[in-house]
């Protein structure tokens, strides 16, 4: 896991790193300048002899990209500077890198910012954009020929590599402070600040990487930042060992308490996510008239047919089948498929009471929670809750969908606190909250996996995580990296709009592949 950070942080570490730890402003530059110009052509490849345009604003961001710009040159890029300010208006720091890069490349390929035709010619007919003009100090909206600049860089339709920070996004909140630029890739230095993960910052900020400029690692750790980003390298030091020595009753055995008429969909892409992230054994308990239509759609999965009701879905006489189901599982999911039928809603409520297994809570179960959901309290261990925005608005008295994304934050973190409970809030960058307050942010996942089932699927592979023993914070962290990853497998292969819930399946052995091997 890593730290996001608020802005004010972020200049705190600085200051120490330049104070303390006694390494100069210009070094700290150089080495953004450098993650930048590496990542640049890391993603598009050669700089030679493309037109490369960065513009650089009058403070350290600006610096930044003074030294982008030298590094392109030397290249061979065509590198054309628009700077913001004089010489004489630049920081320090900022006007050192300004002379070197002047040095090398000639002052004919610096000239200031303006909104004239030509300048904006120069943005339109460029390969690549560099934005290096306000950095993540920004508090009030950008105005005059900043917002001119945003907008042309906008408008220019070409790709554009921002430096720590989107120019016009707020580092904290994420919002757009009047005008702000869309980049397609950041680099951001030192830590991950929180405003690429939030609100208008996630469609801002496009691809985020984050840059060692070598702030010490004990500064770093006196950080108070209770907010992580789970990393690859946490999933690759979780992920459960496969001995040689191994058999399927080492990965557990999972249960899913899933399905009803026309939803046995939801119960298979739940049971075959779990076998496909590694749980030895799953069993899914599905109302008896539907048993066969769900062992048509599953294989390796296993099923158990319990009393229904005239609906033909689970009836309150199936409590102590379903209980005996539960004790002998590993791990158990709740929810998919299941229905609100009165009677279905009334045994889910009885089952969440005396769960006492690692467990999965989505969709229909949660919903048989609207209103109830001081029932989690009685769970003798705590369960993962994976909804959805309005899932979460219907858990929470006088929340809306909308309220809910506004703060997803501090919403997940109240609840996880007050209920006791592993919380998964999915969404653009889902929030895992825990009971102790401490809460995670996952960078992977993509649009194309706005579609139905892909909720199914992550609360199969949560489950069958649990059941190779991982603790529930733990599990849930995994599960929901694993599962954006693997939707990003998906989208690159066959692009977003086409991508449906089984393709996310599929590429779940490919994400766990990647993930061992780092």
């Amino acid at each position: 896991m890593m730290k996001i950070i608020t802005s004010a942080q972020m200049q705190a570490l600085d200051r120490r790193t330049i104070t303390e730890a006694g390494i100069p402003g210009k070094t700290l530059m150089e080495r953004a300048g450098h993650a930048v110009s590496a990542r640049l052509e890391e993603v598009f490849g050669s700089v030679r002899g493309k037109r490369v345009t960065v513009l650089c604003g009058k403070g350290n961001n600006g610096g930044d990209g003074f030294v982008v710009a030298r590094l392109l040159h030397r290249k061979q890029a065509m590198v054309h500077v628009l700077a913001m300010a004089s010489v004489a208006e630049l920081t320090p720091d900022a006007a050192s890198m300004y002379r070197q890069f002047t040095r090398v490349a000639g002052t004919s390929r610096t000239r200031p910012y303006s909104s004239t035709e030509p300048v904006h010619t120069l943005i339109r007919g460029s390969d690549l954009i560099v934005d290096a003009l306000l950095g993540t100090g920004l508090s009030a909206d950008v105005s005059g020929r900043y917002a001119d600049a945003i907008d042309a860089i906008n408008g220019a339709g070409r790709p554009v590599v921002a430096v720590d920070l989107p120019s016009g996004l707020h580092a904290d909140t994420g919002k757009v402070l009047g005008h702000a630029v869309r980049a397609a890739v950041t680099v951001t230095f030192g830590l991950p600040k929180l405003g690429l993960y939030l609100n208008q910052g996630i469609d801002h900020a496009g691809q985020v990487t984050v840059a060692d400029i070598g702030i010490p690692p004990s500064f770093i750790d006196e950080v108070d930042s209770r907010t992580t980003l789970v990393t690859g390298s946490f999933v690759q030091r979780t992920l459960p060992v496969r001995r040689p020595s191994s058999h399927k009753g080492t990965f557990g055995h999972a249960g899913l308490i899933a399905g009803s008429v026309g939803k046995t969909g939801a119960a298979a892409m739940a049971a075959q996510a779990a076998l496909r992230v590694g749980a030895g054994l799953v069993t899914v308990a599905i109302p008896s008239s539907v048993n066969d239509v769900l062992e048509a759609k599953l294989l390796e999965a296993m099923t158990a047919p319990m009393p229904e009701t005239k609906a033909r879905t689970f009836s309150r006489n199936a409590f102590e089948r379903l209980s005996a189901f539960i004790a002998g599982r590993t791990a158990v999911a709740i929810g998919p498929g299941l229905s609100t039928h009165p009677e279905t809603v009334e045994l889910v409520q009885s089952l969440v009471k005396q769960l006492a297994k690692p467990a999965v809570l989505d969709a229909d179960a949660l919903n048989a929670l609207a209103g109830r959901a001081s029932l989690l309290t009685e769970c003798k261990q705590p369960p993962i809750l994976t909804p959805h925005p309005g899932e979460m608005a219907r858990l929470e008295p006088d929340a809306t969908a909308q309220s809910v994304n506004a703060d997803r934050i501090g919403t997940a973190t109240r609840f996880a606190r007050e209920r006791g409970v592993f919380l998964v809030l999915k969404g653009a960058r889902t929030v895992i909250a825990r009971p102790d307050g401490a809460v995670a942010i996952c960078p992977t996942g993509n649009p194309g996996m706005a579609t139905a089932g892909t909720g199914d699927v992550l609360t199969g592979m949560t489950v069958g995580l649990l059941a190779q023993g991982l603790p529930p914070w733990e599990a849930a962290c995994v599960a929901t990296y694993l599962h954006g990853y693997a939707g990003d497998l998906t989208a690159a292969a066959l692009g977003p709009a086409g991508m449906v819930a089984g393709d996310v399946i599929a590429q779940i052995p490919h994400a766990l592949k990647a993930c061992h091997e780092g």
